[in-house]
């Protein structure tokens, strides 16, 4: 199945392999589990399943495009075969109009694969990036995927669950570093709330690396400043930055000063300071409609 994709850091799905499990706190309120049912009613989100049906989709794609591989599972599962992720890239090398963008939870079990394969290691059109929710993740999938080679690493920081300091890993002292950062808050039903402070620190630490950087929503919640007004219920109102909001209860206090409001994914919206934070990669070569800004 594949699909144009929603997601706003891509243009289509393709999903060869669908299924996954959970590894680390960032999976608690998977999206994909959640809607998992809609397209294999009856089927356990852990049964993993390969698709051979599938892989000769993105052949039959002319327009260049970004494609998000494995957008329902993980494509360095231990239950997905080596054997398959090269029938996978026996299509990707026939479709170099495209950039596919494969990202995991699992980066040794994909540092393992390409180290045995350098005939595909760093092919122009594949990135390559790991998903981290906090610091934690963070130190133990980054060191992983920098030494995987690949045209582009990157950082999907979503559902980011607590603050993450990238600076080491975002240097240009002429090793391997991180080419591009994703950061998104989670959204859903049962949804973390995530400090504007968290957002607004690595999209620092991405400018003063000259990295760019995409924010990709704010999810179910905005950051408010707490101020103490004893004429309501708990003896305070919250101010947000967005569009003046005020609330006067206080769905979670994140420290002294701020706490999270609720307002729902769309209200929430995707501006950071008053504008899109939309940057890519230098990718004008194989796709001139992404473009850094």
């Amino acid at each position: 199945m594949s699909a144009k994709s929603a997601i706003e850091w891509t243009d289509v799905t393709w999903n060869p392999v669908t299924g996954c499990s959970k590894v680390s706190k960032g999976c608690k309120h998977c999206y994909a589990e959640r809607v998992f049912h809609r397209p294999y009613p009856g089927r356990k989100f852990n049964d993993i399943q390969l698709h051979y049906d599938r892989l000769d989709q993105p052949l039959r794609w002319r327009k260049p495009r970004l494609v998000f591989v494995n957008s329902m599972s993980d494509l360095f599962h231990d239950e997905v075969p080596f054997a398959f992720v090269d029938d996978m890239f026996a299509r990707i090398g026939h479709a170099r109009q495209h950039i596919f963008q494969i990202l995991t939870k699992r980066p040794a079990r994909m540092l393992e694969y390409f180290s045995a394969r350098p005939w595909n290691a760093g092919w122009k059109n594949v990135w390559l990036g790991v998903s981290v929710e906090d610091q934690e993740t963070a130190d133990v999938r980054i060191p992983y995927l920098l030494k995987t080679p690949a045209a582009v690493r990157f950082l999907s920081v979503e559902p980011m669950i607590g603050p993450v300091d990238l600076t080491g890993w975002l240097s240009t002292d002429g090793g391997p570093r991180i080419d591009w950062v994703i950061v998104g808050g989670e959204s859903g039903p049962n949804a973390r709330p995530m400090h504007a402070a968290w957002v607004r620190a690595i999209r620092d630490q991405c400018l003063s690396a000259d990295a760019p950087f995409f924010f990709k929503q704010w999810g179910e919640y905005v950051t408010g400043r707490i101020i103490p007004d004893d004429s309501f219920d708990g003896g305070a109102v919250v101010e947000t930055e967005s569009r003046g909001l005020y609330a006067i209860s206080i769905s979670h206090r994140l420290d002294d000063e701020f706490a999270a409001v609720r307002v729902g994914k769309k209200y929430a919206g995707r501006h950071l300071d008053g504008r899109l934070w939309e940057e890519y990669p230098d990718i004008v070569e194989i796709h001139p409609q992404k473009k850094r800004r």
